[in-house]
């Protein structure tokens, strides 16, 4: 899968989690068996410690889940630098939230009378994972226990192997999912011992690999309309069902 982008138009909290869960409630069941085994889960801390309550705890699970962030731990940009560290160029924050305070002086229509009401309002914070940053101490980043002991997979061939580290393209083995990330252009894996076999270690990065090469068609086709004439490029972007 390509990994989740950000959207640039601005929205609420509420309206945000509730799109992102919405959008995991009609994807439904994935139409493959991911091929491999995962790993426990640690409820998302925060950069001291402490862990996250409420909604972030499942919002914050859901984002990792998505990314396939292994840490628990989330921060802020400017704690991740007081902690020694650097968010990484391209990386995209999430949000965490928290209800704020305060007292609200209200007139009744009915007798006029003016009265003090308590309200409280949703706001966010962004947030960064352990993962997005280089630099952090180690506690950061505990080695995840798997839930089955690993094992080296069986079937390595060396010809595939071959085969795709030919491919220009940055691979790293991290986490327990599979993704790729075309505003850097990195294919994320699960490390091969967590496969019941490299035959599915291989068709599963031979599926990550075909993402990136969609990409490339899309960009070569939008540079191709960028060459074309200003009503042929209408005519171009119509049959593409893009907007003009």
């Amino acid at each position: 899968m390509t990994k989740f982008a950000a959207r640039e138009t601005r929205e609420s909290p509420a309206a945000r989690i509730t799109r992102e869960i919405i959008a995991r409630l009609e994807a439904g069941t994935k139409p493959w068996i991911k091929p491999w085994r995962g790993t426990t889960t640690c409820r998302p801390l925060r950069a001291c410690g402490v862990p996250y309550r409420g909604v972030n705890t499942f919002w914050l699970w859901m984002i990792a889940d998505m990314a396939g962030f292994v840490s628990p731990y989330w921060m802020t940009y400017k704690q991740a630098g007081q902690l020694g560290g650097q968010v990484r160029c391209g990386e995209k924050s999430t949000i965490a939230v928290f209800y704020k305070a305060y007292a609200k002086d209200v007139e009744q229509p009915s007798t006029g009378e003016r009265t003090t009401e308590a309200r409280r309002v949703l706001k966010a914070y962004a947030v960064f994972n352990a993962d997005q940053v280089d630099g952090l101490p180690e506690r950061f980043h505990p080695v995840p226990a798997t839930v089955d002991a690993p094992v080296e997979a069986e079937g390595r061939r060396d010809e595939l192997d071959a085969f795709f580290e030919a491919i220009p393209a940055q691979l790293r083995h991290h986490g327990d999912e599979a993704y790729y990330e075309p505003m850097i252009d990195r294919v994320t894996m699960p490390p091969p011992a967590l496969f019941s076999g490299y035959d599915h270690y291989y068709a599963t990065l031979a599926h990550e690999v075909c993402n990136i090469a969609s990409v490339l068609v899309a960009k070569a086709a939008e540079g191709f309309a960028a060459l074309l004439l200003p009503h042929h490029r209408r005519v171009y972007l119509a049959i593409s069902g893009q907007e003009s």
